[in-house]
């Protein structure tokens, strides 16, 4: 399982075609998220400025800001999850053969898509239940829920989405018997790879000046 070398057969090229392309669709989403966080604190910036010397407020500072937080940590998820960067505790399973960790990899990751589902189901749930009941939040804005709400299920329906397409990889990899490939698929981040994205990063900085 941990050796197997030679061309991937066509199943599993496919199935990396299409985890890389989500992966960029979840990386656009994460940088979305970004902005809207840049976008949360110019407005607390402002109504700080607002109230401070010209007398008003937007009094929705709460509500916005906090939608924003929820919206960009669902779109986020997805991301996270393609970048392996969610905390794990895997100090037992790091130090067992790759023959072992790499079904113990599937597996932690079948019960993280079953918990996904369960988080969109009930998200969405939530959104069906806010439209039914036209609720509005109670700012000065009066929001309706089903749009903070459903921005946000979306992103744990992208998650979601990552998870099921990991899952295929994953189970056509250990299926080749490929555990090697499959432990640098969902393992943990290692100092190689921290330090690969450390110079990617100051690689794109020097183009950006360049230009």
């Amino acid at each position: 399982m941990s050796g197997a070398v030679g061309p991937a057969p066509a199943p599993l090229r496919a199935a990396r075609a299409l985890r890389r392309g989500t992966a960029a669709a979840a990386a656009l989403m994460a940088h979305i998220a970004g902005w809207a966080y840049v976008a949360g604190a110019l407005f607390i910036t402002f109504d700080i400025v607002a109230r401070s010397f010209l007398g008003f407020s937007s009094q929705a500072t709460v509500e916005v800001t906090g939608y924003l937080l929820a919206g960009g940590i669902a779109w986020s998820l997805a991301h996270t999850l393609f970048r392996r960067a969610h905390i794990r505790v895997d100090v037992f399973v790091s130090r067992l053969p790759v023959r072992i960790r790499a079904p113990l990899h599937l597996f932690s990751l079948a019960l993280l898509t079953a918990m996904s589902i369960l988080f969109a189901w009930a998200a969405w749930e939530l959104v069906d239940e806010s439209a039914l009941f036209q609720a509005h939040d109670n700012s000065a804005l009066h929001i309706e829920m089903v749009w903070p709400q459903g921005i946000w299920a979306v992103g744990i329906s992208a998650f979601v989405v990552a998870c099921l397409v990991l899952m295929l990889e994953a189970t056509l990899v250990l299926f080749c018997g490929r555990g090697a490939a499959l432990d640098g698929l969902l393992g943990s981040r290692t100092l190689e790879d921290e330090t690969e994205e450390a110079l990617e990063a100051v690689a794109m900085a020097h183009e950006g000046d360049k230009r």
